[in-house]
């Protein structure tokens, strides 16, 4: 159930994105502003890309709730390959061969990656110690960073201000965990009463903010992979850290899923070098 949840919130986060995309981009040309804003809220296709981003945070809240935060967390990379398939079946881009090759590559890596690593274990109830030390040091490193791509060229700015928003979104991802946990164990009512709705709440909004102003400052080439590939790294450090989630310790298994993790790094970066610059439709 969680790798289907996770693999449907992965679908929903390409939904979300190609259908805000191209409703952001169609009709009311030149339009800024509230003219802007009205136009989109009277537009059927951007209101489907809400309602697809909130079936993704349903999915991924499902996923984590009953899976292990690496293997969701990893398996949300597959976000770039469904959105390839949107691209070529709704908007009709010609997709090229090696963009088709990397996202093959990317889905084997991810499988590869999981099997060797057998991720296990977990406690659904982190020490305050524990939570404590990963949001003073993620926080950290997150708001070291993003003043850090205050200056520098547009690439810099990219790089470090994605960067810093993956970092977020790993952490958001175990309040949502903890969050669901709480849910389900204490129901809707108490769940209000308890600080990880909260923290969900705080730390998605700054990372809406930091992936914006990482696609505003710099090219997405740059962006993309950074988001896509820190953010599971960081879920594995943060798994093992708040919830002890345990890997394989068989040496030859463990250089395996390393080098599958490396391998999925190099698919997210071929495949967003070779897919279409834009989502504009082809003119044929």
């Amino acid at each position: 159930m969680s790798v289907v949840c996770a693999l449907l919130a992965a679908l929903s986060n390409a939904l979300n994105v190609t259908t805000q995309h191209v409703a952001s981009t169609s009709g009311a040309v030149g339009a800024r502003g509230w003219r802007l804003v009205r136009h989109l809220f009277a537009d059927p296709l951007w209101l489907v890309g809400w309602v697809a981003q909130i079936a993704a945070f349903v999915f991924q809240a499902i996923a984590l709730h009953d899976g292990l935060l690496s293997a969701v967390q990893a398996l949300l990379m597959t976000e770039l390959v469904f959105a390839l398939v949107l691209r070529r079946l709704w908007l009709r881009q010609a997709i090229s061969g090696g963009a088709w090759a990397s996202a093959v590559f990317t889905c084997g890596a991810v499988s590869i990656f999981i099997a060797a690593s057998e991720p296990r274990g977990g406690n659904a109830a982190p020490t305050s110690g524990a939570w404590a030390s990963s949001i003073l040091v993620t926080a950290g490193i997150a708001g070291g960073l993003a003043i850090a791509a205050l200056r520098g060229s547009p690439a810099r700015r990219a790089a470090l201000f994605a960067t810093a928003s993956a970092i977020v979104w790993a952490l958001e991802a175990t309040f949502i965990k903890t969050m669901t946990d709480t849910l389900t164990r204490d129901g809707i009512g108490p769940m209000f009463l308890r600080w990880p709705i909260y923290a969900v709440a705080v730390a998605g909004a700054l990372g809406v903010l930091l992936v914006q102003v990482a696609l505003h400052v710099g090219p997405l080439r740059v962006s993309q992979p950074l988001l896509v590939i820190v953010d599971p790294l960081v879920s594995i450090v943060l798994s093992i850290h708040l919830f002890d989630e345990r890997f394989t310790s068989d040496p030859l298994e463990v250089a395996i899923a390393a080098a599958a993790f490396v391998a999925m790094g190099v698919g997210v970066v071929l495949l967003t070098r070779t897919v279409p610059a834009t989502m504009e439709p082809d003119a044929s």
